[in-house]
C-alpha cells in the first residue's frame, strides 16, 4: 500500500507505525514483513554484510531501542509540475519526540535526533552548484533551527543529488547506523544497487527514539508516496574497548562538530520575589544617593576651607 500526499497534506509515522490522517489520497501505511534482501551496495566505501533481523509493526507500539539498525525506505515522488514548479519534499526522522506539525518538512523545528531530507525544491535562489532533488542529513540536540530559506545548508552533515521525481521504476533509500557510523545510500537508477550518498563517523544517537516520516507542500504541490518502511536490527561484534566507547548517550551529537548546548530556561519569578527585588533595589538606590550627597557636602566644605 502507499500513502499519498496532496498539495496541503502531511502524514506521519511514529512508534514504528504510520497513522493516516484526514486528507485526500491518504491510506494506511504498514511496515511490511520481508526477507531483508535489498539492493547490492556499490560505490567508494567498503561493503559490509550484517546478520539482519527485521522488526515489524506490532502493538503496543514502542520506541526503538536497537543499538545498531538499518531502515529501508521504498518511496515515490511524482507530480505534474515541470522544472522547479513542484515541492517541497519528504523527511525521515529518528527523534526523541513524536511529531508536532511545524515548518521542517511538516515536523517541528529544533527537533532532537536525526532528520534525513529528500528536498525537491531549491529555496536559495543564488546557489548554482547544487542540483535538486537533493538528499541531506542533520543531527540536532534541540538547539538548532533548520534554515529552510538556505535548504538546510548551515546544519547539514552532508548530502548528494538524487534525481527521484517521476521515475517509472522503484526508488529506495537506506539509513544505516552501526558503531556510531551513519551511512545513507540510495537505489534510484532501477539497477537494484546501493549507491553511497552520505557517510559520517562519530554520530551519537540515543536509544529509545521514534522513527517517523513527514512531508509538506506550500504554494507548489507534489505527491510523496511511502510504499514501505522496513526496520532491521543488525548483529555487530564489538571489542571490549568498543563496548566502553559505545556506551549509551542521552543527547544526540556528532564528533568534531560543535552543537550549542541546551540551557534550561529560568523559572518565572513569583510576585513576592519580584516585590523584594524592586524594594531592595529602591533601598539601595536611596542609600547610594544619600552617601553621594554626604560625600559631596564634605568635598564642598573642604573646598571652602582652602580659600580662608
Amino acid at each position: 500500500m502507499a500513502a499519498s500526499l496532496g498539495s496541503l497534506g502531511w502524514w506521519q509515522q511514529w512508534r514504528r507505525c504510520l497513522s493516516a490522517r484526514d486528507g485526500s489520497r491518504m491510506l494506511l501505511l504498514l511496515l511490511l514483513l520481508g526477507s531483508g534482501q535489498g539492493p547490492q551496495q556499490v560505490g567508494a566505501g567498503q561493503t559490509f554484510e550484517y546478520l539482519k533481523r527485521e522488526h515489524s509493526l506490532s502493538k503496543p507500539y514502542q520506541p526503538c531501542f536497537l543499538r545498531d539498525w538499518e531502515l529501508q525506505v521504498h518511496f515515490k515522488i511524482h507530480g505534474q509540475g515541470k522544472k522547479n514548479l513542484h515541492g517541497d519534499g519528504l523527511a525521515i526522522w529518528y527523534t526523541k519526540d513524536r511529531m508536532q506539525p511545524g515548518p521542517v518538512f511538516g515536523n517541528m523545528d529544533k527537533f532532537v535526533g536525526l532528520g534525513v531530507f529528500v528536498d525537491t525544491y531549491p529555496n536559495e535562489e543564488k546557489q548554482q552548484e547544487r542540483v535538486f532533488p537533493y538528499i541531506s542529513a542533520m543531527v540536532n540536540n534541540g538547539s538548532l533551527s533548520y534554515d529552510h530559506e538556505r535548504d538546510g545548508r548551515p546544519t547539514e552533515l552532508g548530502g548528494c543529488t538524487a534525481i527521484v521525481r517521476n521515475l517509472h521504476y522503484d526508488t529506495f533509500l537506506v539509513i544505516r547506523y552501526v558503531k556510531r557510523h551513519l551511512t545513507i545510500m540510495m537505489d534510484i537508477d532501477g539497477k537494484h544497487e546501493w549507491r553511497d550518498c552520505i557517510e559520517v563517523p562519530g554520530v551519537r544517537l540515543p536509544r529509545g527514539y521514534y522513527f517517523g516520516t513527514s512531508s509538506i507542500t506550500g504554494d507548489l504541490s507534489d505527491n510523496h508516496d511511502v510504499i514501505s518502511l522496513k526496520l532491521f536490527e543488525l548483529t555487530v561484534e564489538r571489542t571490549p574497548e568498543e563496548e566502553k566507547l559505545h556506551r549509551d548517550v542521552f543527547l544526540p551529537s556528532v564528533d568534531n562538530m560543535k552543537l550549542p548546548e541546551m540551557t534550561a530556561p529560568l523559572p518565572p519569578l513569583s510576585g513576592l520575589a519580584l516585590f523584594l527585588i524592586v524594594f531592595f533595589s529602591l533601598v539601595f538606590s536611596v542609600f547610594a544617593i544619600v552617601i553621594g550627597i554626604i560625600l559631596y557636602n564634605k568635598w564642598q566644605e573642604q573646598s571652602r576651607k582652602r580659600f580662608y
